[in-house]
């Protein structure tokens, strides 16, 4: 056997992925992390990059709390009481206690019945979406939706799905209208903060459409919001979308690995749902969970977001993100206004915005730029994260640097 023949074929469309200017190439590899110094927080090193400190603005810890001491001891606590991995999966000896003690504070710090784990969110959504999906389904989606979303859809194969231009409700209220008694049952999927954009889907205004015109579907309308960027970084005591829309899905789904600085996903709704879903989720049943370290370092996680110490540092976040914001109006670049600490540099341009990203760079500072196709051509942007391991200083520095680009 020979791989000469697909090896010309993948060449051949790595090319294309070039050409289309999709192509992810070279990652870069972080070698060690600086700690806070002098008023300016962590700084990053990188393979091949001659031992530069770099600010990092592209990472989704926004409460810092993968640095976090009490996070560090309670994994290695777990690991040396139970060693590095599960080594089953969860119906084959793999659950341990910490699995299900994670699984009961998540619904509790939710307010719902259950909750289960999963290796990852994109693992809860695309495992769980086909669950819901039968072939007198109707699944209505956000133009804007994360990849997960569209892939879960896909795998799903729905007789009928419809996709609503980003955020308008005039559209999915006529979709829900049009469809009435045409489908047994409607699926409405949405993120709650767009991973792009920092933005929020209004779940409030969500929520009472779906009321308003459930009754015409046999088996009713289901809500799912995917809040990977929500919890942990949005809402007065981090409870994400839900919190600060003062609405609830039917189905919340979100990560451990933003927000909370660990691994693993997971799903919360009523008992009955996430028993269900135990019993036929693939990715669920033949995966192996978390390890029981990863699931101790979340729950460590968790009761500090649930603390006066995590409302402390969310009020940091929204701090620098408002001074982020306010400072990029003054220098005259567009943003988007919110309280997220997504805020994104909207350049509207492909070849300015890779040269900004490149600035930044040789400036080290580690920011993400995204150009056309990722983004519709004159939405080219540079999304900043802001966190709370950053500093005044950092968000002051990256204004400056900002201010003198040409």
């Amino acid at each position: 056997m020979s791989l000469q023949y697909i090896e010309l074929n993948f060449t051949e469309q790595l090319s294309v992925l070039q050409q289309r200017g999709v192509l992810k190439g070279k990652e870069q590899i972080i070698t060690g992390i600086e700690p806070a110094h002098n008023g300016f927080g962590p700084r990053y090193t990188l393979a091949d990059a001659g031992g530069r400190l770099f600010l990092r603005l592209n990472a989704n810890g926004y409460l810092g709390l993968a640095l976090h001491p009490q996070v560090i001891d309670a994994e290695k606590a777990a690991a040396e009481l139970f060693g590095c991995g599960p080594g089953a999966v969860r119906f084959i000896s793999g659950t341990y206690a910490i699995h299900t003690e994670l699984e009961t504070a998540l619904a509790e710090f939710h307010g719902r019945e259950a909750g289960m784990l999963f290796s990852s969110a994109y693992a809860a959504v695309t495992g769980i979406l086909p669950q819901l999906i039968s072939r007198d389904t109707l699944v209505i989606s956000d133009s804007l939706n994360h990849n997960c979303i569209i892939n879960g859809i896909r795998l799903a194969q729905p007789t009928a799905k419809a996709i609503y231009p980003h955020l308008d409700m005039d559209e999915l209220a006529n979709l829900l209208h049009t469809n009435q008694r045409v489908y047994q049952r409607v699926v409405v999927v949405t993120d709650g903060i767009f991973s792009m954009r920092g933005d929020h889907a209004p779940l409030d205004a969500i929520a009472a459409l779906c009321r308003k015109y459930e009754s015409s579907y046999k088996e009713g309308i289901i809500t799912v919001v995917d809040d990977s960027h929500g919890v942990g970084a949005f809402g007065k005591t981090g409870r994400g979308t839900e919190e600060y829309t003062g609405a609830r899905a039917d189905l919340y789904i979100a990560t451990l690995g933003k927000a909370l600085g660990v691994n693993g996903g997971y799903a919360v709704s009523s008992k009955k749902v996430i028993d269900f879903f135990r019993e036929t989720s693939p990715f669920y049943i033949y995966s192996n969970p978390i390890t029981p370290a990863e699931a101790a370092a979340a729950m460590a996680a968790l009761s500090i977001l649930n603390s006066d110490e995590g409302i402390t540092l969310l009020e940091k976040t929204r701090t620098l993100s408002a001074r982020l914001r306010q400072g990029l109006a003054d220098i005259g670049i567009e943003t988007i206004s919110g309280e997220h600490p997504i805020v994104p540099l909207l350049v509207r341009d492909t070849q300015k915005t890779a040269a900004m990203v490149d600035y930044l760079f040789e400036r080290n500072v580690l920011a993400t730029g995204l150009n056309y196709p990722v983004v519709p051509k004159g939405e080219e942007e540079i999304r900043l994260q802001v966190t709370a391991s950053h500093t005044a200083k950092d968000i002051e520095y990256l204004l400056r640097i900002l201010a003198d680009f040409s």
